[in-house]
């Protein structure tokens, strides 16, 4: 924490001030691949902390409930210019708390309770949000859920397009939490075209890729984009709607009375700075090397005899299969955690274990890639981790891993982190 930060917070409440750094020196000691985190810059943060927070702006530019509007609106119009010249959408709203606020204001927008809407199932890769059965919008809606092939762990667009005849959703969405792979969002497009349905391609992991250009961008072919803003986004906890202009009265009218009040105006101003900071050179170049990074690790488990659903990864992602090492994905991640790696277990398609103890792990570039780390550190990362899989309970060699690995992270800051 910045000193003059804890010299303000620590007279008043030592115990926060305290956890804070804690929680500081951890993400700074550790290499974290969890998918779909990531370090916000100092910026960011500042604009996150600031004063923004104590004002109330229910409604949009120049039309607000609350008198005392005139900075937040230039702030939020700002913020909205930039997202939209950063992914070429007609529109955006900015408003939204967060990813799945964002995607219930579509459901809002389009589809009354018991219609149909179809998504990737939750197991296959994809998110709560886009009708699982667990989720408000499984039990709102009928859901229909599309998977992958048993054989490559592919979206097979054929039975897309065959289940998406048979059903006819109102809404259809790409995207999700575990996908290692490249979203053909045209094939999704024309789907939707047949049969007449809204297109939502849901971005919120790959977003900072496709605002790079490091992944094809959905904006030309979908209807609705929702995406949240940290990830590879690199911004605050946020999350954003970009739409066609066509559909701009109905998105706002479901953000905006229909689900939220005031918006959060500090989280409006760090996305307008991360915004910022996405349309610069150093940007695009840390948005493909991800990627890089990403395909790097793959390749240097693969040679250690790990099995990778897909066999590998197009962007950010991994998602392992650790069957063959005779581990549960739980077993594993908390020994890798006590290693000094984080990430998370996750199912696998078609995973014959319970979701709280899974065969898989999900682990991710994002957040190394923004401390500088490259190939070569890639390489050594899965050294550790196939050391750490293959000896789960040595808590001596997990130690020993631990101080090797803040020596590393040492060698490369964490942005926004003072220690």
């Amino acid at each position: 924490m910045h000193p003059a930060l804890y010299q303000t917070l620590h007279p008043v409440d030592p115990e926060i001030a305290d956890l804070i750094v804690a929680e500081e020196r951890r993400q700074h000691d550790k290499i974290r691949l969890i998918a779909s985190e990531n370090y916000a810059s100092a910026a960011v943060l500042a604009a996150t902390g600031s004063v923004l927070t104590n004002q109330y702006s229910e409604g949009y530019p120049g039309k607000r409930y609350y008198e005392g509007q005139q900075v937040i609106d230039q702030i939020e119009a700002l913020c909205a210019a930039r997202a939209r010249a950063l992914f070429g959408a007609d529109h955006a709203n900015v408003q939204p708390y967060s990813g799945s606020p964002a995607n219930l204001a579509v459901y809002l927008a389009f589809v009354k309770p018991g219609e149909t809407v179809m998504g990737m199932a939750l197991p296959a890769g994809g998110h709560l949000t886009h009708g699982w059965n667990v989720s408000a919008t499984g039990t709102w809606f009928r859901a229909v859920q599309y998977g992958v092939r048993r054989d490559n762990h592919r979206i097979d667009f054929d039975e897309v397009r065959d289940l998406a005849r048979r059903e006819r959703p109102r809404l259809l969405f790409a995207g999700g939490t575990a996908i290692p792979r490249t979203i053909d969002f045209a094939a999704f497009a024309e789907i939707a075209r047949e049969v007449g349905a809204i297109f939502v391609a849901d971005i919120a992991h790959i977003a900072g890729l496709v605002a790079a250009g490091a992944h094809p961008s959905p904006v030309p072919v979908a209807d609705v984009v929702t995406t949240t803003t940290h990830k590879t986004l690199r911004g605050p906890r946020g999350g954003m709607i970009l739409c066609r202009s066509a559909h701009q009265k109905a998105i706002d009218r479901a953000v905006f009375p229909g689900l939220q009040g005031g918006p959060h105006n500090h989280t409006t101003a760090g996305i307008a700075v991360a915004l910022r900071e996405a349309a610069t050179a150093e940007f695009g170049r840390y948005a493909h090397q991800i990627v890089a990074n990403a395909r790097a690790l793959a390749a240097a488990l693969v040679e250690r005899g790990w099995s990778l659903v897909t066999g590998g990864t197009d962007n950010h992602l991994l998602l392992a299969d650790l069957t063959p090492k005779r581990i549960s994905g739980k077993v594993a991640a908390r020994a890798l955690d006590a290693a000094g790696i984080e990430l998370n277990y996750n199912t696998i398609p078609f995973d014959p274990r319970k979701p709280f103890d899974p065969s898989g792990i999900r682990l991710g570039t994002p957040s190394v890639t923004s401390r500088g780390m490259a190939e070569a550190e890639m390489r050594q990362v899965a050294a550790w981790m196939d050391a750490v899989v293959s000896a789960p309970d040595d808590a001596a060699l997990h130690a020993r891993i631990a101080g090797e690995i803040r020596e590393l992270c040492a060698k490369f800051p964490a942005p926004g982190i003072l220690v």
